[in-house]
């Protein structure tokens, strides 16, 4: 039999090319199972100190255990909804509002480009009425596209509740099966990286909560100081969506932006669009770094086109997945020697100063540490 490290460049190549275009093949198909599952599994590992104290401490039975973690869990979830859509009634009393400022700048908007361009306000509206038809052409088919997606969200947030429990009231038995399943020579290094794992992961998801709670509070309090009338309502948009690395802000600050301008002008506009740059700013040279970049590694190439790929395939749910999977990806090559090459891919360039790292300790058994 032929070893693999005598295999030829273009032959190791090829099979590692047919692996990767397999692998997307079947997460493109199973993404109703296997996107859930992957967001079940992460909160697990968070629920899994409160799962291990009600059954040991509590004396509760494993099932009991877990089903209540997960209830407390979404107790939490349905919680934040609320009040996120107790702001978003707020916001949609004042669209009468709304409208009525978006009219009246879409008429100066139209009045500018004939001064300008010399293109009078009849063409204008010819080329809006097409639009226009088109659109209420394809209405039937965005109204069955929309009952189709929140149907999608529910059954993709009943099977993140299901699997999360399964998952918690069988751990045992999961950890077991990949113990099993390597030799018995390598049961230590396996039993490390699983280790590595569950402390990288619950570390990340920890630190990414507590940053999206600063960063929606430093939006909050900026968009208070000028006078935004939905500063809660943004500031809870920023803090949501900045959980999506790089493109989530983007979307956060063009919202904000456009609901500024329709109720406060474009002056305000302009001063909110400063405040989200200089938040960002400080999100990711001073937060990112500190509470979220010490645990998880990557950099920001990879990151990057981790996104991208993972919103290709799975969407927001792939640019969401994609970063806590790359840092275990990471953890498995980086205490594989065949695959360590990889884990250097997709790490941070080593410094060369040895100067020590700053750390911040916010209780007992939780500190942060200064990226390297």
């Amino acid at each position: 039999m032929i070893k693999i490290s005598s295999t030829p460049f273009h032959t190791k190549l090829a099979m590692v090319l047919v692996s990767i275009i397999c692998l997307v093949y079947i997460a493109i198909l199973g993404e109703t199972i296997l996107a859930p599952f992957l967001f079940s599994f992460l909160l697990a590992l968070i629920l899994l100190p409160m799962a291990n104290y009600f059954e040991q401490k509590l004396k509760f039975k494993r099932g009991i255990a877990s089903i209540t973690s997960v209830c407390i869990m979404l107790g939490i979830i349905i919680g934040v909804l609320f009040f996120f859509a107790s702001q978003l009634s707020d916001l949609m009393k004042d669209w009468p509002l709304l409208k009525h400022q978006v009219t009246e700048t879409f008429h100066d908007a139209q009045n500018w480009i004939s001064r300008t361009f010399h293109v009078n306000a009849h063409k204008q509206l010819d080329y809006l009425n097409d639009t226009a038809a088109g659109a209420v052409a394809k209405s039937a088919a965005v109204l069955g596209a929309t009952l189709l997606t929140v149907s999608s969200t529910l059954l993709f947030l009943a099977f993140i509740i299901l699997f999360t429990f399964f998952i918690l009231n069988y751990r045992r038995v999961l950890f077991h099966f990949i113990t099993a399943v390597f030799k018995e020579e390598h049961a230590s290094r396996v039993n490390d990286i699983l280790k590595q794992i569950q402390y990288i992961i619950k570390r990340y998801i920890l630190g990414l909560f507590l940053q999206m709670v600063l960063v929606t509070t430093l939006t909050i309090a900026a968009l208070s100081m000028l006078n935004v009338k939905y500063a809660v309502l943004l500031g809870l948009i920023a803090g949501i969506f900045n959980v999506i690395p790089y493109l989530g802000i983007f979307s956060a600050l063009l919202i904000s932006v456009i609901i500024t301008f329709a109720t406060a002008g474009g002056a305000t506009a302009l001063l909110v669009l400063l405040a989200f740059i200089a938040i960002h700013a400080l999100d990711g040279n001073i937060l990112m770094p500190l509470i979220v970049g010490s645990k998880v590694k990557i950099n920001a190439l990879f990151a990057f086109i981790g996104i991208v790929v993972g919103e290709m395939i799975w969407g927001i749910s792939g640019m969401f997945l994609c970063i806590p999977y790359l840092a275990m990806l990471k953890i498995i090559f980086d205490r594989v020697d065949e695959l360590k090459p990889w884990g250097i891919l997709l790490g941070e360039e080593e410094s060369g100063s040895k100067r020590k790292r700053k750390v911040f300790r916010i209780t007992k058994k939780i500190k942060f540490e200064e990226a390297e």
